[in-house]
């Protein structure tokens, strides 16, 4: 397997990457943080300039690398690999509080795996070695087949062995329909990498915090939740959590319970499709009623790419803006294909 030498400007640093690896991988696994999201290259996030050598640009999406930006030598760098030595110019920066964790392949076996909703379920890996991470990220889980699929840990940092994923069923997907829902039992060995992701709590910013997400866009979002409750961090917490129907509002329970021992957590669960005791609507209209304005709040939106940007235009016509706004979209197959993507903003934090 050939080795390239990759120079990332503007720190000067220099690392090796396989023809095979990716250039965020190899970075990543260095220590060295570029700005990243989906990391298949869907949503733009990674976009570097390459300065100098050759890449293969690999499945980068025609919507998020556009033909313009591949004559100027632009790359995603989530799916670009080394063809030669290269150089490439990324956006390296990093926030106040937040630690890098190195990316690291990991092993483990299924400890549970259990159905929590209607075509979601649980699983809870015992890994046999640690996982250093901020709460929110996320890991890349191997799936029979050569391929990997994103997941948001639901767990703490706290016991850095155990780790928790939510899984959506994907009809006729490969990692849900063909394999989790399928074949996954307890007991079965599993392998992993990460951490990855730039959505993650910030424990230095003191502003009341508001938690957005959709289905299992609550992963990362009980991660940050938990957390805060573990390491008595001094922070106000609103949660909305909105789902389709009764029976899709799941983990309901460890939430309310949550909610009666602190004062400094609300749970507002909202359902779209069904008429219950609590309140109907999509999570960006109830905001909306809730909060008409949301200066002095930082927010973290988790979901679908449809509820991102509409929670994103709530927030901001409740005067809320980017820069106290990170995201994380949630995007698949039928995403990539009908051409979703992200506009990129230096102001958005991922």
């Amino acid at each position: 397997m050939t080795t390239y030498t990759v120079r990332v400007e503007p720190l000067g640093t220099e690392i090796f990457c396989r023809s095979d690896q990716t250039v965020l991988d190899a970075c990543l696994r260095e220590g060295i943080w570029l700005p990243h999201a989906c990391t298949h290259g869907t949503c733009g996030t990674c976009k570097a300039q390459v300065l100098d050598g050759d890449v293969d640009l690999g499945d980068a999406s025609p919507y998020a690398l556009l033909d313009s930006e591949r004559d100027e030598g632009c790359a995603l760098i989530c799916v670009a690999r080394p063809r030669s030595d290269v150089v490439i110019e990324g956006e390296v920066d990093a926030d106040e509080g937040v630690e890098v964790h190195p990316v690291r392949d990991h092993s483990g076996v299924v400890e549970t795996l259990e159905e929590v909703a209607p075509d979601v379920r649980r699983l809870v890996i015992r890994l046999d070695t640690p996982l250093g991470f901020n709460p929110g990220q996320y890991v890349l889980l191997n799936v029979p087949g050569g391929v990997q699929r994103p997941y948001s840990v639901a767990s703490t940092p706290a016991d850095a062995t155990r780790i928790e994923l939510h899984l959506k069923r994907s009809p006729n997907g490969l990692a849900t329909d063909g394999w989790a829902f399928k074949e996954l039992a307890v007991g079965d060995a599993v392998s992993l990498s990460g951490p990855y992701g730039r959505f993650s709590f910030r424990p230095m910013r003191t502003q009341p915090i508001l938690l957005l997400g959709s289905g299992t866009g609550l992963a990362p979002l009980k991660s940050i939740v938990a957390h805060i409750a573990a390491t008595g961090a001094e922070h106000e917490v609103v949660l909305y959590h909105g789902v389709g129907t009764k029976d899709d509002l799941y983990d309901r329970e460890w939430f309310e319970a949550l909610a009666a021992e602190h004062d400094w957590f609300s749970y507002r669960p909202a359902l779209s499709r069904d008429d219950w005791e609590g309140r109907t609507g999509r999570v960006p209209e109830l905001l909306a009623e809730d909060y008409p304005r949301a200066s002095g709040h930082v927010a973290y939106i988790c979901g679908s790419p449809d509820m991102v940007t509409d929670t994103m235009k709530a927030l901001m016509k409740a005067r809320l803006f980017p820069r106290d706004i990170y995201r994380e979209d949630f995007f698949d197959s039928a995403d990539r294909a009908a051409g979703a993507h992200v506009v990129r903003s230096p102001l958005i934090r991922r």
